[in-house]
Formats: structure tokens, sequence, C-alpha cells
């Protein structure tokens, strides 16, 4: 790939589709310099060389240093989630960049909108074409993409299928899930993203992106559900207003309810494709829904895996209550102590952790439980652990199976007991000023409602084992500590 086009600059790059393009400017080697209103942030998650500087579409004077020595641009900028203006935050925000970029001297602007045609678009898709058009007025040669939905491990499209189909064994749908669109993987938008950096282009145009299917959110259910291997049940209640919907929608996803309304009322319009110009302008070929589905769910352990959940959290602001954290349609219970000892002996004990040691608190409750997973067809607590002192990654301890494992900081367990869904218990050993801090996470990904009333019907039970757990590898890591 060529680097003729020196320094790139990256707006967006701690969102969904901006972090997934941000890791993929850095492995081609691109000069990369991204902005965000709160750099310190994003700088511990980018790679070495990876610039970060403070910059807001909102604040016309943060623009310039931004831009200064840029030649192309990645706008990938919008405010939906933040504010009930976000109409017109976006309006000021894209004029605002594209009148410094003009200053700046940039040679090129990228942005992904919304497809969406006709004259009655909902406001969220009219927003996201009136951003592109301000950009294009610019004279800056612009690259606008519109894409409708983005399914990867994470986005919001395949989260809220996932959370629907695996909470709702039989559910009423309004007319909207039998609207037509054309998804596309967030692999293939990436590929067109970095594609657009080369594309040899003297003025701005337009490319309507999508993957080789035209479905409906029903569809995507379906094939979600077909390959999850369950069998769930929709009924079409096309009386339902976007109101309705997104009250409906929030008490099955809470994560959506900011935005519900509006990402509701934007899906009654058709979303696909009119255009094949991106096909003969790029060798991007996207995958179809089946592939991109089965991809997404591959990915999606292997990247919350990889993910920080501790940061995440922290991250999300979501605030603890009854029955622990959500995070997406997983649940979380997260919890830390300081112990004023190395990581490595404040690993210690983790790495001890099941068979003949135990696990630290209630190891009766610990037995009964794996007593009632054998009456069912489990491990149980029967297969204890392979050493008593060191783990590697495909070790058992006792109903659980050591998944990753780093040497005074991580151990990361998932669980192999009969429960209606997937859990992980995660330990993780941050070096800090005169000590070590010890993260201890439980996660549970609940199936369906059998799932949820597993959960909360032990949520009370959990909260003790888990406290007293980490409190007592506190004790064994060293005399003396704090709980934060």
């Amino acid at each position: 790939m060529s680097r003729e086009g020196g320094l790139t600059l990256l707006t967006g790059a701690s969102g969904y589709v901006g972090g997934r393009l941000r890791r993929a400017l850095e492995a081609g080697g691109r000069p990369l310099r991204c902005m965000a209103r709160r750099p310190d942030y994003l700088r511990s998650r980018v790679a070495d060389g990876t610039e970060v500087v403070a910059g807001d579409v909102l604040d016309p004077g943060s623009l310039p240093n931004a831009l200064r020595g840029v030649h192309t641009a990645y706008y990938l900028i919008h405010s939906m989630a933040s504010s009930s203006d976000y109409a017109e935050n976006d309006r000021r925000g894209a004029e605002s960049f594209a009148k410094a970029a003009r200053e700046a001297g940039v040679r090129r602007l990228v942005y992904l909108g919304g497809l969406g045609q006709g004259q009655r678009l909902s406001r969220h898709l009219a927003s996201r074409q009136e951003v592109g058009r301000l950009l294009r007025e610019s004279g800056i040669p612009t690259i606008e993409f519109r894409a409708s939905i983005v399914i990867g491990s994470g986005s919001l499209s395949f989260e809220l299928v996932r959370s629907l189909v695996e909470k709702l064994p039989a559910m009423v749908t309004p007319s909207w899930v039998d609207t037509p669109t054309q998804p596309i993987g967030i692999e293939d938008l990436v590929a067109y993203l970095m594609a657009a950096l080369d594309l040899p282009v003297q003025e701005s145009v337009v490319y309507e992106i999508g993957g080789p299917d035209r479905v409906s959110y029903g569809d995507l259910m379906r094939e979600y559900a077909r390959l999850r291997g369950l069998r769930r049940v929709m009924v079409s209640v096309p009386l339902l207003t976007p109101r309705l919907s997104s009250l409906w929608l929030a008490l099955v996803s809470p994560v959506y309810a900011q935005v519900g309304r509006e990402l509701i009322d934007g899906v009654r319009n058709a979303t696909v494709v009119q255009d094949d110009g991106a096909l003969r302008d790029f060798t991007v070929r996207p995958s179809g829904i089946r592939k991109v589905l089965a991809r997404a769910l591959v990915n999606e352990d292997l990247g919350f895996a990889a993910t920080r959940w501790s940061d995440a959290l922290s991250s999300q602001r979501a605030p603890r209550g009854w029955g622990g954290v959500k995070f997406g349609s997983r649940l979380v219970d997260s919890r830390a102590a300081w112990v004023n000892r190395g990581p490595d002996q404040a690993f210690g004990p983790i790495s001890r952790i099941g068979g003949d040691a135990g696990w630290y608190y209630a190891n009766a409750l610990w037995r009964l439980r794996g007593l009632l997973d054998i009456a069912v067809g489990g491990p149980g607590m029967r297969r204890g652990r392979r050493d008593p002192e060191s783990v590697m990654p495909g070790d058992t301890l006792d109903f659980w199976r050591v998944e990753a494992v780093e040497s005074g900081r991580l151990l990361r367990l998932a669980a192999e007991m009969r429960i209606p869904g997937r859990a992980w218990l995660q330990f993780e050993v941050t070096p800090t000023d005169g000590g070590s801090l010890i993260r201890q996470t439980a996660l549970f990904d609940p199936m369906g409602v059998g799932g949820l009333l597993y959960w909360y019907g032990l949520w009370g039970i959990h909260q003790m084992v888990f406290a007293g757990m980490l409190r007592n590898i506190v004790r064994a890591s060293a005399p003396t500590s704090h709980c934060p």
C-alpha cells in the first residue's frame, strides 16, 4: 500500500468503527494522528507512533492544531447518543470541521454516512446525509460512504439482534422488523475506508456500500437463532409505533434506551444500495450475511476476552445496581482491591485457586454447587487441577477451564458447569505505586429467560461469594491491604 498520502487524521477513534479503523491504519504503517475530546482516555489504546491531540468539532478553536499538516482526514463523528439536539450539533460540527480543514490545506476528506432515499428520511438518516453534504461543500474532495446496518462483534445492530434473540423465546415484532436493509460486515466496511486513502479522485463522490444480501432485521434474527441453535417465534404486530417500539426495546435491551427511539425511527426507511459504483471503483467484495453473522459470533468472544473488562466498564460509566452491571446483553460483577505487594506476590494466591486449595470463600457452597452440577450431567468439582502451583491454558480447575494466563498479570477461566448461558471469571493484577491492584470480574452471558432468572435468583449468594473470595485472596497476598 502506498504511503505517499502523508499524515492521516482520524476523528472518532474511540468509537466502534473508528477504533477498528485505527488499528487497521496502524497495522498499515500510516503516519496517523487521532483527534479526541478526551485524549488521555485514548492515549493508552493507540500504538507507539500514533499521535493523539485534543480537539472538539464543537470548539472551532481546537481544530487548527489537530488539522495542521494533514493530507487526509476521516470524519467519523456522530452525537446521537450524547444529546437530544444531536442534529444541530452534527450540523455545527461538520461546518466547523469543513472550514478548518479547508483553511489547513487538507487534501481529502473521508466520511461514513447512512443509506436511505426519498424525501421522508428519519431525522437520524437525514442528519447523516446532511453532514456529508456539508463536508462536500467545503470544496475538499470528499469520499462519502453510505452504509446500512453494520454487523460485527460489539456493533449496535449485532448486539440488538443478539439481545432480542437470546432473551426472548417468543416476541411480538413491529413493522420495522420487516424493512429491507443491506447489511455490511465491519471488516468489509473498514476495508472500504482503508481503500479510500489511495483512490484516485479529483472531486467529491458518494458511494453506497453493502453486502450482497437484502434482508430485514427479522431475517437477521432468524439467521442468528439458526447459528446459535435456538428456536424463536416472532409474531408481527404492525400497529406498534416507533415510540412504543423503543419502549419495548428498552425493556429487553436497557443499554439502548438513550437512542432507541431515533434508531427505530430510522429503521422504518429502506436502506439498500441503489448504485453499484463502489463495486466498480473498489476491489472490496463484501461477504454475505450468513458469513458475516458467523464471523461476528466467533469474534465476539475473542474480542471481548481481549478487552480489559475493567476499562470497558469505567468507560461506560454504568452505575452499579441490583443484579450487577449490564455490558451489552451480558451481566458483570467487577470489584477491585489494593495490596501492598508486587504483582508476582499478589498473583500467587490467584495462580493456586481451585483444587485442594479451594476457592478462598464458602468452599462448602462450592462443593454443593459441584454436586448439583454432577446431578444435571456436568463435571462438578471432581476434576481438581493439574498442578497445585501453576496453571496453563487448557487446564481444568474443577468445573472451570483456563482460557488464558499471564504470570503475574492475568488469569481467565471459562465455566464448564451446566448453566443457562456462558460464564467467565477473570483476575487481573496491575502494578501501582507501593503495591498492586487486584481486579476480580465475573461475567455471565445469559441464554433466554432462564439465564436471567438464574443470574437474578442467585445474585445475593454471588455477591457474598465474590466479595468473600476477593477479600481472602487479598489476605493471602499480604497482611495489610484495603479495598477501594
